[in-house]
């Protein structure tokens, strides 16, 4: 039996889960670590307890105090929840294209929500970058989440995500995938489990659109194009992301990212988002390739309850041109 003072010392400690039946009999073990159970819905909930944590013990963030951040909504959640039990007040910086439920969910946490365009330049001054950095200089007694540039971004996982993988599998481990975003996630475990076994090798799944597989293969950033899965993938890269880290990029496009959502929930009963339908999808392919023998295990970042209007729609996606395979 859990009994808790709060909500946030539920954060963390995440079940693994093996995938049966999406799985090929006759690869390797493949098993997911299901952090939409979190008690924010999303993997995003160990960067906003661990960001607020730091500031806190730095002296940055006073009683009272406001947190602004620019999120494609699961920060957002994570960090409304975590103000909401500090006392702090929350300005979260969305883009248009974040579903319904992610901006209603941060503002019945307390949160305030500021909507930007999506189809801008990372440094226009219409982008939520460049919006959640302005409003927190703005506004007297902010700090900036900057989960994009925070180390304690890729800390909390190197901390807690990283050693709790390793301690479920008990140290049978071969591959990693995890989805890049802030980058926070894949660098911080990556970096933990490569610490542990130098020979675990690490695969990203990332939208087509995004400027990573580019920038892994050729060292260039490209320009980034439109995509409809939400909170992975980037127009531009990280300053947390540590790309040697990385051993392979796969790109994946939307309407597979959807499609592997939904059989997961019809086959596995797991209900993701549109980024673990992106994972999964890269997962199932790495585990065929690989020996019975050998083990692959993949992070699921968020529910997919965020996405009943969007991807879980019939209609939405016959709108977007995505219905079967």
């Amino acid at each position: 039996m859990i009994k808790v003072d709060n909500i946030l010392q539920l954060i963390g400690r995440t079940p693994m889960v093996r995938i049966n039946k999406l799985a090929d009999p006759e690869g390797a073990e493949l098993w997911a670590k299901v952090e939409h159970l979190n008690p924010g819905g999303s993997v995003k909930d160990r960067i906003a307890l661990r960001i607020l944590d730091d500031y806190e013990r730095e002296g940055l963030l006073k009683p009272g105090g406001t947190v602004v951040e620019a999120t494609s909504g699961n920060m957002g959640v994570g960090l409304a929840m975590a103000c909401a039990v500090r006392g702090y007040k929350a300005i979260l910086v969305m883009f248009d294209k974040a579903s319904t439920e992610k901006r209603r969910l941060a503002q019945a946490l307390g949160a305030e929500v500021v909507i930007c365009p999506a189809d801008v330049a990372p440094d226009d001054p219409r982008s939520f970058y460049s919006v959640a950095r302005r409003i927190a200089e703005e506004t007297p007694g902010a700090v900036l989440a900057n989960q994009y540039e925070n180390p304690s971004n890729a800390q909390a996982h190197y901390d807690t995500t990283g050693p709790e993988i390793w301690e479920q599998m008990e140290g049978r481990i071969d591959a990693l995938v995890a989805s890049m975003g802030t980058c926070g996630t894949i660098t911080g475990v990556a970096r933990y489990l490569k610490e542990q076994n130098p020979d675990i090798k690490v695969w990203a799944a990332d939208p087509y659109g995004s400027v990573f597989k580019t920038y892994k293969d050729t060292g260039e950033i490209i320009q980034g194009y439109p995509y409809l899965v939400e909170g992975i993938g980037e127009d531009k890269v990280p300053g947390i992301l540590d790309i040697d880290l990385v051993d392979e990029i796969v790109n994946v496009s939307d309407k597979e990212s959807f499609y592997m959502a939904r059989q997961l929930a019809l086959q596995e009963g797991i209900l993701g988002g549109g980024s673990t339908g992106t994972v999964m999808k890269v997962a199932v392919e790495v585990a065929a390739a690989m020996r019975p023998d050998q083990v692959v295990v993949t992070l699921l970042p968020d529910t997919g309850e965020r996405y009943l209007s969007k991807l879980y729609s019939d209609e939405w996606m016959r709108e977007k041109g995505m219905l079967g395979q």
